[in-house]
């Protein structure tokens, strides 16, 4: 099992390196999800995402094809678009992604594995938290 830390980490390297873990067998777990940067300009970024929540066939966020508020579930969506999800084994290879808000006390002890060359900081500030993103498409933590 490979623990990953998403804070700070561009959400399509992180996508793209997690997407061969769990295609070559093994389980992986982010945490930290609200924490993950999406690199681009903040409102580019969320108007992309709040008009594709604008369609009104939308129905269950977590089986929908649109776009979910809830961080954790924003993180999954974008790792299952990188993923043959209509073949069994990217069913099966999405099945062996877990990822969480925050850090859960079962995961305080394991080592994390370093992906320090994702770091979003070399954007030059041009990259926004996916957690703000869900915020501004109407997400409410306090709920």
């Amino acid at each position: 099992m490979k623990l990953i830390d998403g804070t700070n980490l561009a959400l399509g390297r992180l996508g793209a390196k997690v997407a061969k873990y769990i295609l070559n067998g093994e389980e992986v777990v982010i945490i930290n999800a609200e924490k993950v940067a999406i690199v681009g300009k903040t409102d580019r970024i969320v108007k992309k995402y709040w008009m594709r929540r604008q369609r009104k066939d939308k129905a269950t966020p977590e089986h929908s094809a649109h776009t979910p508020r809830r961080p954790d579930l924003f993180v999954k969506k974008a790792i299952r678009g990188m993923l043959p999800f209509k073949k069994t084994r990217g069913r099966k290879a999405f099945d062996r992604l877990r990822v969480y808000m925050g850090e859960p006390a079962q995961f305080k002890d394991i080592v994390r594995e370093d992906f320090s060359r994702m770091r979003s900081e070399g954007a030059k500030g041009r990259y926004v938290e996916v957690g703000k993103v869900c915020e501004r498409l109407g997400y409410n933590k306090g709920v």
